[in-house]
């Protein structure tokens, strides 16, 4: 296959993940299409998160930030970023190792595509508790992903949209939101490219109440945008 200029810049934002994020920089550096470059943006952890990350030294680039969310770590990331691609993943998820190789054949096949998504499967964490497992639902089953784990992005395309921005919780869907108001041109594919991790200490299980918060003003917002525009 004759391979576009396809230089890919991996974001891995990290808050105390000292657990999870050594398999999840494994599954990206075992990737069957190598990416340019891991960027790895600490957002204030307090365990040995720094410890693992350097571990890996010159396969990955280590960025330390006092802790502002999720979404300022991926901006951060994106701003330091030397790739014509941009992804992402949390330090808590995992990569199909075919994951990029997939992506790529997709823009090749289609090269208007401005973003790539595929399809995710959530699976629960072996330390996970009972309480945890209980709860789980559609654990095993592969679903389309709309979330920054399985998003290939074009740089260009990813600043028209803009940045995460502040939203600690719900940053990506106001990203996904803006992107669908600018007509952005992605495609789903089949294929499940990711796995996220359910654990006990999943961000958006913690603090159920902070996220509905912040979906409301996602959603303000978007009328907002909505009414300036007019008809």
């Amino acid at each position: 296959m004759k391979h576009l200029p396809f230089n890919v810049t991996v974001i891995v934002p990290v808050y105390n993940g000292e657990r999870y994020v050594a398999e999840a920089l494994e599954s990206i550096l075992n990737q069957t299409r190598k990416p340019l470059e891991v960027l790895v943006i600490d957002d204030g952890s307090t365990d040995g998160t720094d410890g693992v990350v350097r571990s890996f030294a010159s396969r990955v680039r280590y960025h330390y930030q006092p802790n502002r969310g999720v979404g300022s770590a991926r901006d951060r990331g994106a701003e330091l970023s030397r790739g014509a691609f941009l992804a992402f993943l949390d330090a808590d998820d995992l990569w199909n190792s075919d994951k990029l190789a997939l992506q790529e054949e997709a823009f090749e096949a289609d090269p208007s595509l401005e973003a790539v998504f595929g399809h995710v499967r959530q699976f629960v964490s072996p330390d996970a508790d009972e309480k945890t497992r209980k709860t789980v639902r559609y654990a095993g089953e592969a679903l389309p992903g709309f979330h920054a784990d399985t998003l290939l992005v074009r740089r260009d395309a990813f600043h028209r949209v803009g940045f995460f921005g502040r939203l600690k919780r719900t940053g990506f869907m106001d990203w996904l939101a803006r992107a669908r108001e600018t007509r952005l041109r992605y495609a789903m594919l089949p294929q499940v490219v990711a796995c996220r991790r359910i654990h006990g200490d999943n961000m958006t299980r913690l603090e159920r109440d902070e996220v509905q918060k912040e979906y409301f003003r996602l959603l303000k917002a978007a009328l907002d945008r909505r009414r300036r525009e007019g008809p």
